[in-house]
This record gives C-alpha cells, sequence and structure tokens, in this order.
C-alpha cells in the first residue's frame, strides 16, 4: 500500500502549478486532473483542491465544455453558449424568423463544429427560455417573441 501523503500536499501541487504559470511554462489549457494526478502521483481528488485553490484565487478558470485555463480576465463562452447566443441572434436579424423549423442537431453540430450533445444543450437553452419548442412529427420550430407592454 503507498505511504500516505503528507497534509497540504494539494497546496504543494498548487504552488508548482502557480509558478508554471507565472513563469510562462502554463500559458493557457491547464492540464489534466488525470495528468497532474499522474505526474504528482497523486490521488485525482488532491488534484481537485489544489485547482480549486487556484480558482478561488482567480489564478485558473473552469469554463464549462472546455476545461479549466488559465484566468485572463476576459470571459469565455462555453461551446453550447456560444452556439445558443449565434442562434439567438440570428433569430434577432430574421435568418431564422418565428415559426420556421429549426435545423437538425446534425446540421448545427456541423456548422458550428461541435457535437449533437453540446447542440442539445444549446436547443435546450432555448427552449427554456422561450425561444424554441419541440413539436410532435415536426422538430423544434422557432418560437414568437411575445410583445412587451
Amino acid at each position: 500500500m503507498p505511504e500516505a501523503s503528507p497534509r497540504g500536499t494539494y497546496l504543494q501541487v498548487a504552488e508548482v502549478l502557480r509558478q508554471r504559470i507565472k513563469t510562462g511554462d502554463i500559458t493557457d489549457q491547464v492540464p489534466s486532473e488525470a495528468a497532474i494526478a499522474s505526474e504528482f502521483g497523486i490521488a485525482r481528488t488532491t488534484v481537485r483542491r489544489a485547482l480549486a485553490s487556484l480558482e478561488n484565487e482567480g489564478v485558473i478558470e473552469a469554463i464549462a465544455g472546455l476545461g479549466r485555463r488559465v484566468a485572463s480576465g476576459e470571459t469565455r463562452q462555453a461551446p453550447y453558449e456560444r452556439v445558443r447566443d449565434d442562434l439567438l441572434a440570428r433569430m434577432g436579424d430574421g435568418r431564422l424568423p418565428a415559426g420556421d423549423k429549426m435545423p437538425s442537431e446534425l446540421a448545427l453540430a456541423t456548422t458550428y463544429g461541435v457535437s449533437r450533445g453540446t447542440v442539445r444543450r444549446a436547443l435546450a437553452s432555448l427552449e427554456a427560455a422561450g425561444r424554441v419548442e419541440s413539436r410532435q412529427g415536426v422538430g423544434r420550430v422557432v418560437r414568437a417573441v411575445a410583445d412587451e407592454g
């Protein structure tokens, strides 16, 4: 059985990662939990604690669908948010008018270069916002925006 790691191992790992970011060895994408665990010979829970510590300090940020990256101050969008926002823009400028059938998941995945799961998440977000509805035997359809006032 391996020897128990000393208390504060996650702090030591966090410090090593912090120094790598400062020196430019890590510039954008933070290595995966598995890679860090393998490099340091520690459990993934210890890696998660180290990464959480760096996230709390604002050194790195976790981005849904993208992983952890060095914090840049700018907000990065998750892939599904990018797809959702582009579809909303297309609805807003008339390229996807109310009543039109939405393109298929496969067509959207190909257009945006993402997985069908990412497309499903974007469409679910649009459905939750009331911008798209699913119709039996038809598919997803763009809904009209309710007039405010």
